[in-house]
């Protein structure tokens, strides 16, 4: 079908995005709240703005463009892409105003980087940001986690009628209720009952590490939305270093484990099936995986001894395949890894975790396709000529792999690769050696957040842009952009 908007679709879209600002601005209150907890008045002010600037915007889109037209699928993706680029710029404005941003590009960067759950930071002075931009930070990843869209699909009443299309255009596949109100709201009460559990442990752990109360309790809110939602942003400018503590690091790869399992799995482990756990297609491939780039990282990493190898290295291998992105090294002792080492790092990061997750990156299902696909290929040339074969998987339940499943695995695989390879052809343009460029590039369009250094407020701006469009891009895993450049494209043909 050729898509021909006409300007009551626009009119719908731009109000529906006015409502986003209003709810996006709704979040700016809880750093506002804190600012005024700690006493930080300039902060206070900074967010003052931010919301005021966020809800007027709101306000006026929602006054100008009234909602004319049911929402359909066309107008849900670009309903989806630009509202994404609209909460990043909105969400920027409070960070720059702090003045730990040199230019607005940066703080638009570190935005985008959160409501992507990416983790990739140019924030300069982090370990005297205030506690209340800081949670922003944070709480940018736990909006975006659960995506900026369906954050609102559960309070919006002129969307619901549309959510199903502004659910896939986040890039999530599977609805867990047939009504998306409902796997909506599952979905938030999965994050706030884990919340509870994962500020509670960490704030204890803080505590017993000597920070005081109240830092431990922003600390723990902070560490939470970082790793349940694989962002990978920290408090303090060392990440997990900082800390100096293994039970903080065990406790973080165990949320950022949690994090990468399809929330669908999650709801049948809560009220169906237990054993599913043992079942599931994704989780045994997550499994293979990660076990056999151990296996390889080991022998990359084995003139050390085997505590440090486990400690430094597998703790970055497992914050890379769940696209967390925290660390406990410097960006320069991840460089000082051999090049198999990074180049694991890499496949890990590329890799991702499961589908309708917090993840980015070709995620686990399809890595699992391609590899039943060529297995399914070996198995039909050695059986005889008519023979009739079929692969099937368990995800939740037993489904034949149909062409439709490898058609959709191979077009989004290979264009993430696209993406990773441009990202990456970008820094060497700009002078990057070619492993930090790739590795860079994969780690902003599979949203992880991990660094060998190029990210920082000095690298030129054209790559601050294409980091940018990298993280946009890989978070909405591209079918709502594209629908939203033919958008754009069909104005011009009228």
């Amino acid at each position: 079908m050729i898509i021909s908007p006409e300007k009551r679709d626009f009119s719908t879209i731009f109000h529906v995005i006015g409502r986003l600002c209003l709810g996006l601005s709704m979040f700016m209150l809880l750093p506002l709240f804190c600012a005024l907890v700690f006493g930080e008045y300039e902060p206070f002010y900074d967010f003052l703005i931010g919301f005021l600037s966020t809800a007027s915007l709101g306000f006026v889109l929602m006054l100008l463009f009234p909602f004319k037209k049911e929402i359909g699928w066309q107008h849900s993706f670009f309903i989806v892409s630009l509202g994404w680029l609209v909460a990043s710029v909105m969400g920027a404005i409070p960070l720059y105003l702090s003045r730990h941003w040199e230019s607005f590009l940066d703080a638009w960067f570190e935005a985008m980087s959160g409501f992507a759950t990416t983790g990739l930071i140019l924030v300069k002075d982090l370990d005297h940001l205030s506690f209340s931009h800081n949670l922003w930070r944070h709480l940018t990843m736990f909006i975006g986690g659960q995506g900026i869209i369906l954050a609102s699909i559960s309070i919006l009443s002129k969307v619901r009628n549309g959510s199903l299309g502004l659910y896939i255009g986040e890039g999530r596949q599977e609805k867990i209720f047939p009504n998306i109100i409902a796997t909506a709201r599952f979905i938030w009460k999965v994050s706030f009952i884990y919340l509870t559990v994962g500020v509670t442990l960490f704030t204890f752990l803080l505590s017993y590490k000597g920070l005081g109360i109240s830092k431990a309790i922003v600390h723990g809110f902070c560490l939470f939305f970082a790793s349940f939602d694989t962002g990978g942003f920290a408090p303090q400018s060392q990440n997990i270093a900082y800390y100096h503590s293994f039970s903080l690091e065990i406790a973080t790869m165990v949320f950022m484990l949690l994090g990468a399992i399809n929330f669908n799995l999650h709801f049948w482990l809560w009220y169906k099936n237990k054993r599913e756990i043992f079942r599931n297609f994704e989780i045994r491939t997550f499994i293979i995986s990660l076990f056999s780039l151990t296996i390889l990282l080991f022998f990359s990493l084995k003139p050390l001894t085997h505590s440090v190898i486990f400690r430094k290295g597998f703790y970055q291998l497992v914050s890379a395949h769940t696209g967390c992105g925290f660390t406990n090294l410097a960006p320069r002792e991840i460089l000082s890894f051999a090049p198999l080492s990074l180049t694991l790092l890499i496949l890990a990061m590329g890799i991702g975790g499961g589908v309708c997750s917090t993840t980015g990156g070709i995620k686990l299902l399809r890595l699992g396709f391609i590899f039943k696909a060529m297995a399914g290929e070996i198995k039909r040339a050695i059986m005889p000529h008519k023979a009739v074969y079929r692969e099937s998987f368990h995800h939740l339940k037993d489904t034949l792999i149909e062409e439709k499943h490898l058609k959709e695995t191979f077009v989004i695989v290979g264009f993430y690769f696209l993406v990773y390879l441009l990202g990456g052809l970008m820094g060497l343009f700009h002078g990057y050696p070619p492993l930090a460029s790739f590795f860079e590039s994969v780690s902003a369009a599979a949203n992880v957040g991990l660094s060998l250094g190029v990210t920082n407020p000095g690298m030129p701006s054209g790559l601050k842009l294409t980091y940018i469009c990298e993280m946009w891009m890989g978070r909405l895993e591209f079918l709502s952009i594209f629908v939203s450049l033919s958008y754009i494209v069909s104005l011009f043909k009228k």
